[in-house]
This record gives C-alpha cells, structure tokens and sequence, in this order.
C-alpha cells in the first residue's frame, strides 16, 4: 500500500511537471486571431450543426478543443461589456464598461462606450472614437509592451465597440463600418487612412452584396427553425420579413450602413480582415501579432428576427462559409502551425416572449417607458417629488438634490422603491447598492450583478427581471440578463499549441484571456484573475 501512495505522488507530481514544463517559456505563435460572434448562442452549434459545412465550425470543432459549457459570469450580457472581458479577463466591475450606453452616476449624463470628443473621426463625420473608457490592458496592450510595441494589434468589426475594445489602449488600428459602407477608424490610433483602406472602401464591395439581394442559401435546410414570415419576426427593410429579400429597399431607408443586418455584414468583415492580414503583414515575421474580428451581423438579425428564424439559421449558415474561408486564408499566408485562434461570443440572446407565452410559458415584453412612468408616479405620490433621475439598464438612479431637499433618508428610499418595484409580477429580485457591494456568497444572481457593477458609476438600486420577460419591442429579441440564455456561449481553441478535445465543464469567459497569454507566453492583462482552462493548456 505504501509503494502504491508513492507511485500516485510520483505520477501526480509528473502530471503537474508536464503542465508547467511541457512548453518552453519563450515559445509562441506567430498570430493570435481572436474571432466574437455577436450574439451567438451555444446551442446554435449543436442546433445547426448538421447544416454546416466541414471546413467552418465543424474543422474548428474536429480540430480544435470545444468548451461546451463557457458562461458569462456577470450581469448584464451586452455587447460592449462581453468584448471588454473577453479581451481584460475580468468583469465590468473592473474593467468599467458596464453597458453599451448607460447613465453614468459621477458624470451625471448618459455616456456610450467608446464615445471620444478628443478622438475624431478619420474616413467619415461624426462623434470621436476611442477606447478611453477602459480601465484596464487588454491581451493586446500585454502584447504590445511585452514586444516591445514590435508587434501588431488590429481590431476589425463592423461596430465601433466591436473593434476598439479588443484593440485596447495600445492597438495599432481598430476599423469599423460606417453608414457610407466605408471601414473607418479615428485620430486615436491615426490620422489618415492607410491606403490599402482607402482602396478596399474604394471598391463599395458593401453595394455589391446588397445587389445580390438575399434568399436561403440551400433549400430544405431550415427545419430546425420556426416558418417563415413567422409573427415574431420584425420587418427589413419595410418588407415582411420572407424569403427571398430585396435589399435595394434598405439603401433607400438606412444607407448603405444597413448591410449590417444581413450576412453580408459578416462576408465584408473577412472582406476586410484578410485584406490587412495581406497589407499588415500580420504573422509574418516571429514578432507575435493580434487581429481582433468581431461579427456583428449576427446581432442585428437575431434582434430582428429571433432566434427561431430561418434569417438567423440562414446568416449562421453564411457565417460557416465565411469562416471557412478565413481558416484557408490563414493557413495560406501565415501557415496552419503559426496561428492560434479562440472563436466565442459576446453574449447569447433569450427566446421572443411572445413565442414563450404561445407555448405556455411566461414571458413579456415590456416597455421600460411605461416602467419609468410608474416609477415616477410611484415617487410623486410617495414623496411629492420625483426622485427618480434615471430607469436604464435595469438600474434605478435617484436625485440627490431632490433627495436632500426632502431631507430623505437615502436607505429608507432605495427600501420603499424596492418594495413597490417588487409588487410587479415581472421583477424577481431588487437589490441595492449596499447589498451589492456587501455581497451574498449564497446569492447567485447578486454574485452576478456585483461582477458587472461599478460603484462609480451604476445607479443606488438594479433590479432583476423574472427569467423570459424583457423590455424589448413585441418582435425580435435581446439579451442582458443572468440567464443562461444570455450567458451561455460557445468557446473553441484552434490551431498552435492546441489538442483536439471537449470539456462539459463549467468555465466562465473572463478564463479566456489567461488561457491565451500562459498558451502563448506574454504577460497577464491587468485586471485579470488568472484563472486558466488547463484542459487546453496540458499537453
């Protein structure tokens, strides 16, 4: 019995040998291609997956290792939070974007994520761009001063957020799309357009695609999705929502910007990313490189259309083409052992309330003007003043001057608005900051909302909706919430240094970035955790 102890220390201690030691300490890559699907639930991997191609998510799942079990672990789910923790390592609580727009408490004003006076433009008109709103280095900026600024971080999207966020503070370029159907970038990262973007904006790819129009890609191929022209679908473009579309109609009432809620969103986004693989030279040389791609058209169709729509099954189809031909791409010109590409997503998206509420299950819709109305008469009828600033983001901010010229005890307030707010069947739970910032290690859902939270700037009450009801229009849907219908989402590593498998285990997207700077050797993002998957990481 004894030899069998000593044999059992001697393997585990070989095990934690092989983990530390396998890899030497300057090892890495020659490119790290990070891909976000927007809005991509987990589930639509096993959902579509026979409708796929073999050179697109299943190449990537076949050859790659697939976290089938990846969370969000933070409220809320937006778009602007998930690329920023996805690309720091840790929560809004840290990092500080807690929204895509949100009413900011110090500031006292409505504030966008990446909104830069100082930055303008560089391409197009418009408010300036920056990543300024960020509090801590990203996987790029770790890059960027580990290379001693040799190395190249580039964000591409065809939203702002989607691109500047993941270039961070140090990024050589971010370039998203704007109304015009140009790529575009601002005066933080470079005064006039490479020519390269120039020539590919001159090419108006964006009105090629919309000249195509768009029909399903492949014939009785969408049983996995509700009919077409289903009721909980909006309308594009004007036109009810079937197969096949005119896309004309929508130069006509967006611009040529609205490509954006097609799939042809995402094909001009690898449009332009191999474009500044090619020009950037990115991977070429043993300087590791960084490119950022974001694809957002996912996210506009799923609000539009749900994700029971054949529109949704139909972009996610395209978006298997297109990255198939980005995998080829990249093996052509850095080569298929010289890149490591992580593929997930910024959040997932609930089911339309109205489909819930037709199979028997509950859910609303509802309007969070008609819920600030009755916060606001709530208050006058209380108080005799309104001391309600600001309902956004699930949050509740109060007045201070109206507070004090009251002479209203602060807690006593935030305790009667959270009761009355209580009374309505669609509100779970309410919590005040106090709560909040105290935390409760047996309360999952305050845990949550405590990660996303910033004292600075989030309001004195947030409160948290019944699972299946949403303040969203009556058609499409959105995401936000702790459920696992917005948090789940998949996670799959790829190419250098990785080792075909599957992990079912629990693992939430702030492990990414560690996982990425241990693989590839460069320094931990500032605000990090460093909590690995060393599933990916044992050789």
């Amino acid at each position: 019995m004894k030899y069998l102890k000593i044999i059992s220390i001697f393997c585990a201690a070989s095990m934690v040998y092989n983990l530390s030691y396998a890899q030497e300490p300057n090892e890495r890559p020659k490119l790290i291609v990070g891909v976000v699907v927007d809005q991509m639930r987990n589930e639509y991997i096993q959902r579509y997956y026979d409708d796929f191609g073999e050179n697109g998510f299943k190449r990537l799942i076949r050859e790659g290792f697939y976290f089938s079990n990846t969370h969000y672990n933070y409220f809320p789910t937006y778009t602007a939070p998930g690329h920023a923790s996805i690309y720091t390592g840790t929560t809004p609580s840290v990092h500080g974007i807690v929204g895509n727009w949100w009413f900011h408490k110090q500031e006292n004003k409505d504030v966008y994520c990446t909104a830069d006076d100082n930055c303008p433009l560089v391409g197009a008109e418009g408010r300036g761009m920056s990543g300024e709103r960020l509090m801590t280095t990203t996987l790029g900026d770790e890059l960027k001063m580990f290379t001693n600024q040799r190395g190249k971080v580039i964000g591409v999207s065809i939203k702002d957020r989607g691109a500047i966020l993941p270039a961070g503070h140090m990024g050589d370029a971010a370039y998203w799309f704007n109304d015009d159907g140009n790529f575009i970038t601002s005066t933080y990262y470079m005064e006039k357009l490479p020519s390269w973007v120039t020539s590919f904006n001159d090419k108006k790819l964006a009105i090629d695609y919309i000249k195509k129009g768009w029909n399903v890609l492949r014939e009785n191929s969408y049983d996995e999705s509700d009919k077409d022209n289903s009721p909980y679908e909006s309308r594009l473009g004007g036109s009810d929502p079937v197969f096949p579309y005119d896309l004309t109609n929508l130069i006509k009432m967006g611009g040529v910007g609205a490509i954006r809620s097609t799939p042809y969103g995402n094909d001009i986004v690898v449009d332009f990313a191999l474009e500044a693989i090619a020009e950037e030279e990115l991977g070429k040389d043993d300087i590791i490189d960084l490119l950022a791609i974001s694809f957002s058209a996912t996210d506009y169709v799923g609000h539009a259309m749900g994700p029971r729509a054949i529109e949704t099954q139909d972009t996610y189809l395209r978006l298997d083409q297109s990255l198939a031909r980005l995998l080829e791409y990249l093996d052509n010109k850095v080569g298929g052992e010289d890149y490591v590409l992580f593929l997930s997503s910024d959040h997932g998206a609930g089911e339309v309330p109205n489909f819930l509420k037709d199979h028997n299950i509950k859910a609303e819709a509802l309007s969070d003007a008609d819920f600030r109305n009755d916060l606001k008469t709530f208050s006058i009828e209380k108080y005799g003043e309104n001391v309600v600033k600001n309902f956004s983001n699930n949050n509740i901010y109060f007045n201070d001057i109206v507070l004090n010229n009251l002479k209203l005890n602060l807690t006593n307030v935030q305790a009667e608005i959270a009761n009355y707010v209580l009374t309505k069947p669609s509100v779970k739970r309410v919590y005040t900051s106090q709560q909040i910032l105290q935390g409760n290690a047996h309360e999952y859902y305050l845990q949550m909302i405590a990660a996303g939270y910033d004292v600075k700037q989030n309001g004195e009450l947030v409160l948290l909706l019944e699972p299946g009801y949403m303040f969203y229009k009556s058609t499409g849907t959105t995401h936000g919430s702790p459920y696992a219908y917005d948090t789940h989402v998949p996670l799959i590593y790829y190419g250098w240094g990785i080792q075909p498998g599957r992990s079912h285990a629990y693992h939430s997207i702030t492990e990414i970035a560690p996982t990425i700077s241990q693989l590839t050797n460069i320094p931990l993002p500032s605000g990090s955790t460093g909590k690995v998957m060393l599933e990916v990481l044992d050789k």
